[in-house]
């Protein structure tokens, strides 16, 4: 049997799978229901969020005999062709390879046949934004005024670039990033169907690498499936793909909150001489830096740090202050803004742990205005004691 990629084989049948998106479900659902079918749907939102897979999902629920129904059977016909992409009355255009007006015209054309065996011929465009500006003058009319039995459900990325004569001829769903947690939730789904051990840590990993995308995740996913021998851990993920552990950061850290910065170049080279490439450095220690403010400021949620809190450095936590770790993180985020026109990027780096050896002693300027105004006001309480007992046969209070 051949291999079917996880984000093929898991792709959402029907709207009560499709995760993350709570308003696109209930407004789907509630218009399927009460037979308020839109002509025109414009589905907007990041890559790999579900919009594709939405617009399959109601061109199905529309097209199936037992239809329309929140529930397509998906063995009739018509949900069997929908899923195969062969259906004649449910048409997939790439908006990115048919930009044309002349593309256009020709659905202008189609339009004037009825579905061959469904009750709505669909049209579904991907990456709509793709389109000239032709071709959308030339789908205003038809968007506004189609046949009864039309339907066109466009999805794009970058809702910006969708003229606002279009839009406001569709009825928009804004799709958004699935949650962390929803994402490992979905990634636990598919180690037990395949049966394969996982480590929460690594899978919190995967979740947040994909940064709100179920697609992405589930790519990754298969990547690191390939390598993981049925058992996916995050030792695994760090010696394969070349990120840094968690106790390496903690190791460094905490060396040079305690100024030992021998032992911390000495850290940071073990770290680069085993394959970590200098720009991935600075962006697992800037998560790392990001984590720690966030427990600092008391946020102690999984599934934004990835780990539970008590994983990370005591040492740590208990030394640096939240000013503190605002400028190391902001230096590192500059760091990385830079260092594409550096000479050397790991000379850059090596300099910004250097300073970090000393990030104890950075004081908030509002704490340390605080501290001035005090000692002013305790050197004015001396200096009346002086004047009011100038032969001093009291004692001065200092």
């Amino acid at each position: 049997m051949d291999f079917e990629v996880t984000a093929s084989r898991k792709r959402p049948q029907s709207l009560v799978e499709l995760s993350g998106q709570d308003f696109v479900v209930a407004t789907l659902k509630n218009s399927i229901e009460n037979g308020r079918i839109a002509h025109a749907y414009l589905f907007s939102g990041p890559r790999g969020v579900g919009k594709t897979s939405s617009a399959r999902i109601l061109a199905r629920s529309l097209n199936c005999v037992e239809g329309p129904s929140i529930t397509p059977c998906g063995v009739c016909p018509n949900c069997l062709e929908i899923a195969r992409g062969n259906s004649l009355d449910v048409i997939e255009i790439d908006g990115a390879s048919n930009t044309s007006v002349n593309d256009i015209r020709e659905i202008k054309d189609e339009v004037l046949f009825s579905p061959n065996s469904s009750k709505f011929k669909i049209y579904i465009i991907d990456e709509v934004h793709m389109l000239s500006n032709s071709a959308f003058n030339a789908l205003l009319k038809t968007i506004e005024e189609p046949p009864p039995y039309i339907i066109f459900i466009f999805a794009t990325t970058e809702i910006h670039k969708v003229p606002a004569t279009i839009r406001s001829r569709c009825q928009q769903f804004n799709f958004r990033l699935v949650d962390v947690s929803e994402i490992k939730r979905l990634l636990e789904i598919v180690c037990k169907e395949m049966d394969i051990k996982y480590e929460d840590d690594a899978l919190y990993w995967v979740a947040r690498e994909s940064t709100g995308s179920v697609r992405d995740a589930y790519t990754l996913f298969d990547q690191i499936i390939s390598f993981s021998d049925g058992h996916v851990t995050l030792d695994k993920i760090r010696e394969k793909l070349g990120i840094i552990g968690l106790d390496k950061l903690n190791d460094l850290m905490s060396l040079l909150v305690e100024e030992k910065i021998e032992e911390a170049m000495e850290s940071f080279d073990e770290v680069i001489s085993g394959g970590v490439s200098v720009e991935q450095f600075i962006i697992d220690l800037a998560e790392y830096l990001r984590n720690i403010l966030f427990i600092v400021h008391g946020i102690k949620k999984e599934s934004l740090l990835g780990y539970t809190p008590d994983r990370f450095s005591t040492l740590v936590l208990e030394t640096l202050n939240s000013y503190q770790l605002e400028w190391a993180l902001e230096e590192v985020l500059k760091l990385f803004r830079e260092i594409r026109y550096s000479i050397n990027p790991r000379f850059e780096l090596e300099l910004l742990l250097s300073r970090f050896s000393s990030i104890r002693y950075h004081i908030d300027p509002k704490q340390l205005l605080t501290e001035l105004a005090r000692m002013k006001e305790q050197l004015g309480h001396a200096q009346l004691s002086v004047e009011s007992n100038p032969s001093g046969e009291s004692k001065k209070k200092i």
